[in-house]
């Protein structure tokens, strides 16, 4: 069974079909990635996954269960953790604080408890904190950990929010436009951390990227997207030489198949 299922999902936004009878899954330990054109739905499928948006037809299905009844909330607890294309940190906290926000879905000590800091709090801070260090650790924010995020570089910033989703300890994470704005340096950074965060820490990742040279090197598999519609399905080099694609990209389905190599 797969992770995740999409089944013949359609949004639309008054007369626009944004998302046009989408269907795909996605593997437990693989790296599925969404590629295409400005426009072309990627993060409004994240979008549905993560609950923003109602399909008007379709199912969406985590772990064998339909998700369409379920509020964005809901998705940490699932175990559904997703990052954002425009940054989305608290500015005027420190990175330590903005990782152990990603903690709260492991919260069990309630209003009273917590005002009254007994013992079972107290070890149960501790346990976050242990686990941010980790998170801390595996993406070498060390330097960073009590720099307010306001101060600091829009990478290290991306990063950082890549290391709030870890922190939920999530089965799926939705990395949209993780190399955006990056150095080359960078980029092979996240690759690095995309290979780990499947092998090491077992988790699914579904990827929005433009970058072809990121996705081809940590994707298993990838979907390619146009108009809201499916145009290829397949491993990378198979999408990549898909002439529906190369023609999606660059207009024309001449041999210039190395724009998207």
């Amino acid at each position: 069974m797969s992770l995740l299922e999409f089944d013949n999902v359609t949004l639309r936004f008054g007369g626009v079909v944004a998302v046009n009878q989408v269907s795909f899954n996605v593997e437990e330990g693989e790296v599925f990635a969404l590629v295409g054109p400005n426009g072309a739905g990627k993060s409004t499928v994240f979008n549905l996954i993560s609950r923003i948006y109602d399909p008007a037809e379709g199912d969406i299905r985590f772990d064998g269960k339909s998700i369409l009844g379920m509020k964005p909330y809901d998705m940490a607890r699932l175990g559904i953790a997703r990052t954002f294309q425009n940054i989305e940190l608290f500015e005027h906290a420190t990175v330590m604080h903005n990782l152990l926000v990603g903690r709260h879905r492991h919260r069990k000590s309630n209003f009273l408890t917590e005002l009254l800091f007994t013992p079972f709090v107290r070890s149960e801070e501790r346990r976050h904190r242990e686990a941010i260090e980790k998170v801390i650790d595996f993406l070498d924010l060390q330097v960073y950990r009590d720099k307010y995020i306001a101060g600091l570089p829009y990478g290290v910033r991306k990063i950082v929010e890549m290391g709030r989703a870890l922190a939920i300890e999530p089965r799926l994470l939705l990395l949209d436009e993780p190399a955006s704005g990056l150095s080359v340096e960078e980029t092979q950074d996240v690759a690095f951390w995309v290979e780990d965060i499947k092998k090491q820490m077992g988790i699914t990742v579904i990827m929005v990227e433009h970058d072809m040279h990121l996705v081809s090197a940590v994707s298993d598999r990838v979907l390619a997207l146009a108009d809201g519609k499916t145009l290829s399905l397949g491993t990378p080099q198979e999408v990549q030489s898909d002439p529906r694609v190369i023609e999606a990209y660059i207009g024309t389905t001449d041999e210039n198949e190395e724009v998207l190599a």
